[in-house]
This record gives structure tokens, sequence and C-alpha cells, in this order.
């Protein structure tokens, strides 16, 4: 039962010199283009690995999960509202779930 105290402790400190690292090794304002826009993107992407994957299992069925995967970055596309988007999606899944 104490390993998993250690474990937690381990952890714990992983992250905040994961963290605490970045702020204090780097002082002066960061100016190179290329890492800028990286470190700007980083957000976005993590957010996408964290979530595609979770899109393609949420069903049970791959082909009604791509259909309502497709649906809602369609309406994204066409810059519909975020509740249009959810809702639509969500219908074309139940839809196509009926079907197949």
């Amino acid at each position: 039962m104490n390993n998993i105290y250690i474990y937690i402790l381990v952890m714990a400190l992983v992250t905040y010199v994961i963290r605490a690292l970045p702020l204090t090794l780097i002082h002066k304002q960061i100016k190179n283009k290329f890492f800028k826009s990286f470190l700007y993107y980083i957000p976005y992407v993590t957010l996408s690995v964290m979530t595609f994957p979770a899109i393609l299992k949420c069903t049970g069925n791959t082909t009604t999960a791509l259909v309502g995967f497709i649906v809602a970055l369609l309406l994204a596309y066409k810059e519909k509202s975020l509740t249009t988007v959810a809702l639509v999606s969500s219908i074309c899944v139940y839809l196509t779930g009926l079907i197949v």
C-alpha cells in the first residue's frame, strides 16, 4: 500500500520538473519564429491526439463514429455553432447506428 504513495510522489516530482525547467532555463524572450510557432500549436496538437482515439471508440462501431466525425468536421468548417455541430453529428451517429 505504501508503494502507491511513492509512485504518486515520483509522478508529482517528474511533472513539476518538466514544468519548472523551462521557467528556470529560459530567461529571455524567444525570438525564433519556428520555435514560437511550434510552441503555439502544442496545445492544439495535444488536444487532438487525446480526442481523436476517443471519437473512434465512443460508439463501439467505427463506422458510426467516422460518420459523426466527418459531419462534425464539415459543420465546423462551415463555422456553425458548437451546439449545432454537436446536435447534428450526434443525430447522424444515431441514424447511422440504426442503419448499420
